[in-house]
């Protein structure tokens, strides 16, 4: 989407290129060689299974896209902290926003996203758009319930006709707080999370180890059928397992 010789993000959007594109499909396919290794030993089985690698690109794009809602994220934060100490220097929101600027490309960088979405804003208010309605935009494209708030409060109070740079310093502080409390929550979560892919290795770990130890321990299993439909249902059993910690470790705060 162009606008005003800009291309402006979507953050709930994203194309692969070729070189993600492969990733993903190689991550997919090396799953798939894993799983069929470790639970069949069989070469017919990985084929098998070889269709269900074109997942690794979907997954690919949606981790892309959640690192780069959660950088977007990170960076509006900070972006708060400088507007709202803008505000309690008498700035106007519009002025606010363009000082807020200059401060964000010295952290991030004129490349950063925050930096590219508060320069089209700016550019925006520049050729008489309404603040609110560039807000909202913003908004609706960012998919962040903090950016979200932001924009409604502001053309609430926009309407209103009241003290503006106060509620918006006030709500800006709100929001940064809020943030920062995130933060917190993910970051007493990590070592959790990080416990959840070790103990998702841990199957085959144990599997690999046992066969080098003692080769030919898991013939049965590999070799008759009963041994075969036990092993697909200790597949069933780890991917529920693993299906079951992502929800328990995805807290949405």
């Amino acid at each position: 989407m162009e606008n005003s010789g800009q291309q402006v993000i979507w953050y709930d959007r994203y194309s692969l290129n070729p070189k993600e594109f492969i990733i993903g499909l190689g991550k997919g396919a090396a799953v798939c060689g894993l799983l069929a290794f470790t639970f069949y030993r069989s070469l017919h089985i990985f084929l098998w299974m070889l269709p269900f690698s074109l997942a690794g690109p979907v997954l690919e794009r949606k981790s892309l896209l959640e690192k780069r809602r959660k950088e977007l994220a990170g960076q509006f934060k900070e972006s708060m902290m400088i507007v709202a100490s803008s505000l309690s220097a008498g700035f106007s929101i519009e002025n606010a926003l363009a000082s807020s600027v200059r401060e964000l490309s010295v952290l991030y960088g004129k490349d950063g996203l925050i930096v590219r979405e508060f320069a089209f804003m700016v550019q925006q208010i520049g050729m008489n758009r309404p603040v609110e309605q560039v807000l909202e935009e913003f908004a609706r494209r960012s998919g962040l319930e903090d950016v979200k708030n932001f924009a409604e409060v502001f053309s609430v109070a926009k309407r209103s006709s009241g003290n503006v740079g106060g509620i918006m310093r006030h709500t800006a502080e709100i929001i940064r707080d809020k943030m920062q409390v995130r933060e917190e929550i993910l970051t007493m979560t990590a070592s959790r999370q990080f416990e959840q892919k070790i103990m998702n290795l841990i199957p085959f770990f144990i599997v690999f180890y046992v066969e080098s130890a003692s080769p030919g321990f898991f013939d049965q299993m590999y070799n008759t059928n009963m041994g075969r439909m036990l092993m697909s249902g200790c597949l069933a059993v780890y991917l529920i397992s693993y299906v079951l910690a992502k929800k328990i470790l995805d807290i949405e705060i």
